[in-house]
């Protein structure tokens, strides 16, 4: 199926011209049969000579009814334009040419009717010279009259070519459906229509309406039920789990995980010109108020009233409700911009759209740093080639400019970083990062990142064999950790034990105590067994150690980011760095390690 909106100036036979197409009357109120005007959208279908299924979107022509004229051309992807014979290019036929321009709508066809009453010459003459500098540019133009049928099949045979030339609608993406109209069926429940023009709904899928998640209970296209019905259509969707008053024009229902519904985007200015502050921005059939902030000559920040689901390359508008005019033409550039928070951020914010018409994956890199293959997408901009670590993507500059700080960060610790600890110093999502990050000269050792040129040298034998005896020490009982008795009969002590932590081969988890490297891990997997939350008791307990060695032990868990507080008493496990701002760095391990020194010596 193929879906088409009207538009062009009111009374110049746009319904009366998808009825004489269609048998069909697109004219669902008795107020605008009785005034013989639209004033809400009006829907109505056919099939061509073709076979091709072609559905109509009819609109009002009414200044005072533009933004359900909008509703209804968003998102339709061509047009067919009407100007009446008899009156020619009118105020509301610049408003909807000025919208769709802006909407970047390029496929249509120019009718020109009322033929019957005044020769199509002028006003076709006059048409086109208002299309020509537009996204409508150059298409064709068919002379026809509703009232008599006269031009009626050529009408027919430029609407089965215009079907052929529009681009195939990707039909394994994501949906996201505007809701044009909303009612309730007798038995059925919460019925909601849009035109779907991406994706694929099969009875059964489960959909996003705000918070709320819903079933797709039935579905039904051109009054036919089916089991799935797949892009371009127009397509009614009986929903389970939401009721008539929670769901509204405007609304999008959404494939789960796979948007960014965001109150923040920076977009291009691509027309219109004297852009106000306060606007409303027009996307599918939603209209939502909006603030705009100048970035540089050509670009914006929208702060929405209310979250939308957005992607990089999205067209849309905004318009000036006080003037009632189309503002500008936008394109969505970023869907999940940072804070401008310092002065002469937006300058800067500015520079770095600039030239950008529809952002990569490079770009989105190049503005967020690192982010995930499902971020990306969801973003707009699906990334190619390999991932660095996980599913992860990162810009070029922002991963050297990471492993430049995680080897400043090796560098100001003799005994090495643990790469959880280096996960979080630096900010990553993901431990793995931090792994990937290692290169000559940093290594990892037992999970602690080092110096290789440091650790290369061997420790002396002497301090091999302490470490020998103190690994037997902890065979079994790994979190017994030595005292400073022990360490002192080992002669762990002062240099001895500097170059044994040097090497990787302890690790000071708190002030006088040192553990083996994999203590922190082994730690992670034996509390995890316990109910959430747990106590120190009861770690010390399952741990099999003392409170002496427990508490530092949890307390470097906490800064690792495996284990968090709950409140004084207790604790959880955390599966995964969470991710955010980077964490506050932790202790220093050599001032622990210079204290333990302290009390031995």
């Amino acid at each position: 199926m193929w879906v088409i909106a009207t538009a062009g100036h009111v009374d110049h036979g746009k319904s009366a011209l998808v009825r004489a197409l269609t048998g069909m009357e697109p004219d669902r109120w008795a107020e605008e049969r009785r005034r013989g005007m639209t004033i809400d959208l009006g829907f109505a279908w056919t099939t061509l000579g073709s076979g091709r299924q072609l559905a109509f979107v009819d609109v009002p022509g009414h200044e005072r009814f533009v933004t359900n004229m909008l509703a209804g051309v968003g998102p339709c992807p061509a047009v067919m334009f009407v100007v009446a014979a008899d009156e020619g290019w009118r105020a509301q036929s610049a408003e909807h040419l000025a919208a769709l321009h802006a909407l970047d709508v390029r496929h249509g066809l120019l009718v020109v009717t009322r033929t019957d009453l005044a020769d199509p010459g002028p006003a076709l003459e006059g048409a086109r010279l208002h299309l020509e500098g537009t996204s409508l540019s150059g298409i064709d133009a068919v002379p026809v009259s509703a009232r008599t049928g006269q031009g009626l099949p050529e009408l027919s045979a430029a609407l089965d070519r215009l079907a052929a030339g529009l681009p195939e609608p990707r039909r394994d993406g994501p949906v996201r459906l505007w809701i044009d109209r909303t009612f309730t069926v007798t038995g059925a429940g919460t019925v909601v229509t849009g035109t779907l023009t991406h994706g694929t709904l099969r009875v059964g899928d489960e959909l996003l309406a705000g918070s709320d998640r819903l079933q797709v209970r039935g579905l039904q296209t051109l009054n036919q039920r089916r089991d799935a019905v797949t892009a371009t259509a127009r397509v009614a969707v009986n929903i389970r789990g939401a009721d008539r008053d929670t769901l509204s024009r405007g609304t999008p229902l959404l494939t789960p995980d796979a948007w960014i519904t965001t109150r923040s985007a920076d977009v291009r200015l691509v027309s219109g010109a004297d852009v106000g502050r306060e606007l409303v921005f027009h996307l599918g059939s939603a209209a939502v108020p909006v603030r705009l902030r100048p970035l540089g000559a050509d670009t914006a920040r929208l702060t929405l009233a209310r979250p939308m689901p957005l992607r990089a390359g999205d067209h849309g508008l905004l318009r000036d409700p006080g003037r009632r005019t189309i503002a500008a033409g936008v394109r969505v550039l970023d869907v999940r911009p940072a804070p401008l928070r310092r002065r002469g951020a937006a300058t800067v914010r500015g520079a770095a759209l600039a030239g950008v018409t529809v952002p990569t994956a490079a770009d989105l890199l190049r503005w967020h740093g690192l982010l995930s293959r499902a971020e990306l997408t969801a973003m707009g901009a699906a990334p190619d080639g390999p991932p660095l670590a996980g599913d992860w993507f990162a810009d070029p500059d922002h991963w050297s400019e990471l492993g430049r700080s995680l080897t400043e960060q090796v560098s100001q610790r003799d005994q090495g970083i643990t790469v959880e600890a280096a996960a979080r110093l630096l900010g990553l999502p993901d431990r793995r990062l931090a792994r990937a990050l290692v290169t000559e000269p940093l290594t990892i050792r037992a999970g602690v990142i080092v110096d290789g040129d440091r650790a290369r040298a061997p420790m002396p034998s002497q301090v091999e064999q302490a470490v020998a005896r103190l690994r037997t020490d902890l065979d079994g009982r790994p979190f017994d950790a030595p005292t400073a008795e022990r360490l002192a009969e080992l002669k762990l002590t002062g240099a001895a034990l500097t170059a044994a932590v040097r090497a990787a081969a302890l690790l000071p988890i708190g002030r006088n105590v040192v553990l083996l490297p994999d203590a922190p891990e082994l730690a992670v997997a034996v509390l995890s067994t316990l109910p959430a939350p747990f106590t120190v008791s009861q770690a010390r307990t399952v741990l099999g150690t003392s409170r002496r060695v427990a508490v530092p032990l949890l307390e470097y868990l906490d800064a690792q980011g495996h284990t968090r507080r709950v409140d004084n008493e207790s604790r959880i496990c955390v599966p995964a760095i969470p991710a955010g701002p980077p964490a506050r760095a932790l202790p220093d391990a050599f001032h622990q390690l210079q204290g333990l020194e302290d009390q031995v010596t």
